[in-house]
């Protein structure tokens, strides 16, 4: 692979913004100055726009294998990499689930093959696979998911014994979701009790409420303080749940971290109406109030990680009545451009943003050499023009399902390149042929 200079840009990493020009010569950055030159390299001029670590989303569901009429590896990997993301991490519920060593590799071989981004996967923890669990090199993937709420199959653990046991036997970050399944489960027959299946959406917020997210999270950051173990709570959608979370000490010293996710940060109950089951999600989408909560607590380090749980399913499932409607919804095109919009409107620095969505998951994870603009780190990079408006139609979408929540939008910014290991992947619409994606690695 040849070498390549990006001129004049304008990077953001480790809360400065400076201008640069970054020589890559093959995976790695091997430079970053002023008026960089190399008669052997070639030049990509990309005047004055922004220059952004590779995105690193901790949290999405590629639905391969099993579930592929939503999207595959292939599919969702490639939206994502127009949108800026240069790595993922893949949650089990496929099916087969991934809660075996054997279904694991079985994801890597096909991530290997098909993936357009980085990529690596989690272990599935449920009620009888503890010793499979044990097994597990903590080398081997980015960690362990646990469903303390409602999920597919046997992925609920709810099981307090084999729940410690699991706490207690993995030195890798455990992943929560986290939703009491008693208290959803009582508040949905009240309602199915009153309306059948044609439950109005405006309710979901209430059935699977802020009482249920706020007693599972705290139930499991009481068990990981007890034994010690890492714990990472995915999607908090709540305002109360933020004051489980610590910023007294750096990311790095704590033992308890905790992410949000885009659509909590973007919509809010009063969206049900327009949006209905297209912003149906698990956690639930919640008030406004909710909604201003953990904008406090990601700024002011409360909550360390943005990510976007994208979780595709088709128009036709989604054209349900509730209860048969699934949760979730594709974002990983948008994310970014997401919060640049936000950073437009005032609520959030580039300079944060970039500590939410590349650096932060680099460090919780312990990824080697990514999430960083800095020589000698793998040159996941993206390039993003500030001043270039683009509104969010189907024929712009690029996920298998062909739809996005953020249909009607228009974003004051664009995702124009980017490269995954130095490889120009994406460019101004055109993916390139060969795919330079790779599985990650970790300094455990």
């Amino acid at each position: 692979m040849p070498k390549t200079i990006i001129k004049n840009a304008k990077a953001v990493n480790e809360g400065k913004i400076f201008e640069t020009d970054a020589l890559l010569d093959g995976d790695f950055i091997e430079r970053l100055d002023s008026d960089i030159s190399d008669t052997n390299a070639r030049v990509i001029d990309i005047k004055g726009d922004l220059l952004l670590p590779g995105v690193i989303d901790d949290q999405v569901h590629f639905r391969e294998p099993g579930l592929t009429h939503k999207g595959t590896i292939g599919t969702e990997s490639r939206a994502a990499l127009a949108g800026g993301i240069t790595t993922f991490m893949e949650q089990p519920n496929t099916n087969p689930q991934t809660t075996t060593i054997q279904k694991l590799e079985e994801k890597f071989s096909i991530a290997a093959k098909d993936s357009y981004i980085n990529y690596s996967f989690l272990f599935g923890g449920t009620n009888d696979n503890l010793e499979e669990l044990k097994k597990l090199d903590k080398n081997a993937c980015s960690g362990v998911k646990l469903f303390l709420g409602s999920s597919t199959g046997n992925m609920l653990v709810d099981d307090e014994v084999v729940l410690e046991k699991i706490f207690r036997s993995t030195e890798m970050v455990i992943s929560a979701h986290c939703e009491d399944e008693a208290t959803i489960r009582a508040n949905m027959a009240k309602y199915q009790h009153q309306y059948g299946d044609a439950i109005p959406i405006k309710f979901h917020p209430v059935i699977r409420s802020e009482e249920a997210c706020y007693l599972s999270s705290s139930k499991a950051i009481a068990l990981a303080k007890k034994t010690g173990a890492r714990l990472h709570v995915f999607h908090v959608s709540t305002g109360i749940e933020t004051d489980l979370f610590t910023n007294a000490v750096p990311l790095e010293e704590k033992k308890i971290t905790s992410e949000v996710c885009i659509h909590h940060l973007w919509f809010s109950d009063e969206d049900y109406e327009k949006k209905g089951t297209l912003i149906k999600w698990n956690p639930a989408v919640k008030t406004k109030g909710d909604r201003e909560k953990l904008w406090e607590a990601l700024l002011d380090d409360r909550i360390d990680v943005i990510a976007t749980d994208h979780a595709p399913h088709t128009m036709e499932e989604k054209d349900n009545p509730y209860t048969k409607a699934p949760s979730g919804g594709p974002l990983v095109q948008h994310a970014l451009q997401a919060m640049l919009q936000k950073e437009k409107e005032g609520k959030i620095t580039l300079e944060k943003a970039v500590e939410k969505m590349c650096h932060n998951p680099a460090k919780l994870f312990d990824l080697d050499r990514r999430g960083f603009i800095k020589e000698g780190y793998y040159a996941d990079l993206v390039q993003v023009n500030r001043d270039s408006q683009i509104e969010v139609k189907k024929d712009n979408i690029f996920y298998k399902c062909g739809w996005s929540p953020f249909e009607g939008v228009t974003f004051d910014s664009q995702v124009v390149r980017t490269f995954i290991n130095g490889h120009l992947a994406y460019d101004q619409g055109s993916f390139a042929k060969d795919k330079k994606a790779k599985r990650l690695t970790f300094n455990r």
